[in-house]
């Protein structure tokens, strides 16, 4: 028996839209949680138009459509993450099966090449693929094992239910991130320093993942369920503290001289949905601490990307010691009603029109302003450096937070 799949009925509606409305192929992405027992699919967005289309309105871009899942995937708290691909088309699903494997694929290759943590072994590697008719509207699901390359399609139980996003629960936690990744001396450009600081997050990423997790300062056996918390409604709010060690210098470390070092300091706010009347300690540590890493680490390149697409002239003129304020996060309910919320990044010189905009472009979300969270996390404000001239210093400094961290 194949894996099921219980799906918010919004997206029958929006399936059903895309069907009436949109001319030739369509595709998207299916965002959701895994579990052991079944999957929850909550939401899905279609694919931006590129601006200059195809000769052939059939033809998929498979790295337009990786792109966007590696966006959308930067925008996902904990617990979410993006569970497959759609396809809507007037071929038969027979006929399309080549490709929805080829776009499953390339996807999760490329979201997984910007994960730092390490894979557990109950982690659920199947993904799905659906196939939407837009005459009949007729669904077909099937899911690939995205570990195996020789994978063959497995069918699967795709039902609609209503409330899929109203019985989560949350966790909730603010982390103080003081990172120091140092510099070797014959680092010449920015793509360099991108190389030199994913190894130091990665560092960082195992200090995170041997922390000490405790609900309401209390440290809980993995298989125990989450108790107490705040209840609004049928709300289940947990607040979180994260106890990271320094990491120790192993005798073996090489001592090596260094051009300089690059900096990641402030405080972030981090969150988790766990979809389950009675959530599990072991399940909830994992999932925050992912997001940890998560949104520490997109911040990161999305600076550099940013940096990466400015003149390496221009660069050669800035004083060598210089302090970059990383981006603050900003959340959106998926729904009116319920606790799921996506997320984006607000660089300071960016306003919140920004965020509504990308929203709508990458998850075809139509928010209002007044609909993001702003107060998690405050707008960045750079400290005046206290490096030496004689060392090329990156200081990236973060958000701080509205209220007391926990390290």
């Amino acid at each position: 028996m194949g894996r099921s799949y219980i799906v918010e009925d919004d997206v029958e509606g929006y399936l059903s839209k895309l069907c009436s409305t949109q001319a030739g192929t369509v595709t998207g992405l299916l965002i959701g949680q895994c579990s052991i027992q079944k999957d929850f699919i909550v939401m899905t967005a279609r694919t931006p138009q590129k601006e200059e289309s195809a000769d052939d309105g059939q033809l998929v871009d498979k790295e337009w459509v990786s792109e966007h899942a590696r966006q959308v995937s930067r925008m996902l708290p904990g617990g979410l993450s993006v569970l497959g691909v759609f396809i809507i088309s007037d071929s038969d699903a027979k006929d399309t099966l080549t490709t929805l494997r080829q776009l499953v694929f390339a996807v999760e290759n490329l979201i997984s090449s910007e994960q730092l943590w390490s894979p557990a072994d109950d982690d659920v590697t199947d993904r799905i693929t659906l196939h939407v008719n837009p005459k009949t509207r007729k669904t077909v699901c099937r899911t690939f094992d995205v570990k195996d390359p020789k994978s063959v399609a497995k069918p699967a139980d795709w039902k609609y239910q209503s409330r899929v996003c109203s019985n989560w629960a949350t966790v909730l936690c603010w982390l103080n991130v003081d990172l120091l990744v140092p510099i070797p001396e014959n680092i010449t450009s920015t793509k360099n320093v991108d190389k030199c600081l994913m190894e130091g997050l990665k560092s960082w990423t195992h200090q995170i993942e041997s922390g000490v997790f405790l609900i309401d300062g209390k440290i809980l056996p993995e298989d125990s369920e989450l108790k107490g918390g705040q209840k609004k409604n049928t709300r289940q709010t947990y607040t979180a503290q994260l106890l990271v060690s320094p990491s120790m210098q192993k005798s073996s470390d090489v001592v090596q001289r260094c051009g300089g070092s690059l900096s990641v300091k402030g405080v972030i706010h981090s969150r988790a949905f766990l979809h389950s009347n009675k959530p599990k300690a072991k399940l909830a540590e994992r999932l925050l601490k992912m997001d940890v890493v998560s949104t520490v680490a997109t911040r990161v390149q999305m600076l550099l990307e940013e940096m990466l697409t400015s003149d390496e002239e221009s660069r050669r003129d800035k004083k060598q010691t210089e302090q970059l304020c990383l981006p603050r996060r900003v959340f959106c309910p998926v729904k009116a009603t319920g606790p799921l919320c996506v997320c984006d990044y607000q660089f300071s010189d960016e306003g919140l029109t920004e965020i509504t905009d990308r929203l709508k472009e990458m998850l075809d979300i139509d928010a209002a302003e007044d609909d993001l969270d702003t107060t998690q996390e405050m707008t960045a404000e750079l400290l005046q450096s206290e490096a030496t001239t004689e060392a090329s210093v990156e200081t990236v400094e973060a958000p701080e937070p509205r209220r007391d961290s926990y390290i």
